[in-house]
């Protein structure tokens, strides 16, 4: 299964970081329609506010692990921005998970400060 884990400030619930472990299972490795499209939305999303935005974010990749931290963006269009990619990556991962729900467990987590 997969989890991806999602901390959000508990204040003011922006996204603070997200992790993504394990693997699906749903097919033999290389034809896993599950860990595709977790992992293209997932890594998608890096990807975007990385090239439009220009924030480069920490994020560890390993074989069946993403790690992302979110940093403090002082300029407040840009921290808009980049949560509003971020949420759609959480409504694109939502759906995969009504779909699939016996292979993918997407938690939600209030972290307090950073």
């Amino acid at each position: 299964m997969i989890t991806i884990t999602i901390e959000r400030d508990h204040e003011e619930k922006k996204i603070v970081r997200y992790l993504v472990d394990g693997h699906a299972e749903f097919a033999d490795p290389g034809e896993d329609i599950v860990c595709a499209g977790v992992s293209t939305i997932t890594v998608g999303t890096v990807n975007a506010i990385e090239s439009l935005l220009n924030i480069e974010l920490p994020a560890t990749m390993e074989k069946g692990l993403l790690d992302v931290q979110i940093p403090i963006i002082d300029k407040k269009e840009t921290s808009d921005q980049t949560q509003l990619l971020l949420e759609s990556m959480v409504v694109m991962l939502n759906s995969i998970q009504e779909s699939y729900e016996d292979y993918v467990n997407i938690i939600n987590n209030f972290v307090k400060g950073r």
